[in-house]
């Protein structure tokens, strides 16, 4: 990929949002007051949550989308109320959103496209995740099983002791209200961390908990050895 993930300002747009792993990433980041959009087919509650947070929602995927933070919209006021105005956006590199995917979404969704032909910094999720992680204290939780549940109870318990931890999951929880929660800044991130494609080679916390390991996601590993070789990486 080659590219820094920029988080000084540059807006994030999400394709899919709406996603359990998308949605907990958009949430904190939006929360660190940085500018979010993304887009998704469906209406839920963790959308509902994203938008009372800033996130700017489409309810659709299309190209058009990735315009909502690259224009200068100083400029394009001053040009409203003079004849310079001709009703096409003006286009400006320095907001042009760092597009975040996920694995489900294909090479040929309408908004990667675009991405690709403006030249926007592409990232998996996973790459935003990883970031986050190197930019706090954190607490990875890795396993094939048991993952969210121990993720929550290491979130609570460090709730519980006053902390303030932020956390990012892959579940919904009463006692946060949702799948992240925002923080200290020199507090602990507890993050649960997935297999299930590879990326959890990405991810370098600084505590590291496994809770079990068998063969699953027979699509993407071919034995248990390839399994076990995932998750040596992450504890090395």
């Amino acid at each position: 990929m080659g590219k820094t993930i920029d988080f000084s300002g540059q807006p994030f747009h999400f394709i899919g949002i709406g996603g359990i792993g998308m949605s907990a990433l958009a949430y904190i980041l939006a929360k660190r007051k940085l500018p979010v959009s993304g887009s998704d087919l469906r209406s839920t509650n963790i959308i509902e949550r994203l938008q009372k947070v800033g996130v700017r929602i489409f309810n659709h995927q299309e190209a058009i989308n990735l315009e909502f933070f690259n224009c200068n919209q100083k400029q394009v006021l001053e040009e409203i109320f003079t004849s310079n105005y001709d009703n096409k956006i003006v286009q400006n590199k320095k907001y042009l959103p760092q597009v975040i995917c996920s694995t489900a979404i294909t090479n040929d969704n309408p908004e990667y496209l675009a991405a690709k032909e403006k030249g926007c910094p592409i990232f998996h999720r996973s790459d935003i995740l990883a970031a986050l992680i190197s930019d706090y204290k954190s607490i990875g939780i890795a396993g094939t099983h048991g993952k969210t549940t121990t993720s929550s109870l290491i979130g609570y318990m460090l709730l519980q002791a006053g902390i303030d931890p932020t956390i990012i999951i892959g579940g919904e929880v009463d006692a946060w209200d949702g799948n992240a929660r925002m923080g200290a800044k020199e507090g602990y991130l507890v993050a649960e961390v997935d297999e299930s494609d590879g990326s959890l080679i990405k991810h370098h916390p600084h505590i590291g908990v496994i809770t079990n390991i068998e063969l699953d996601h027979p699509d993407y590993y071919q034995d248990l050895d390839e399994v076990i070789n995932t998750f040596q990486i992450f504890a090395a």
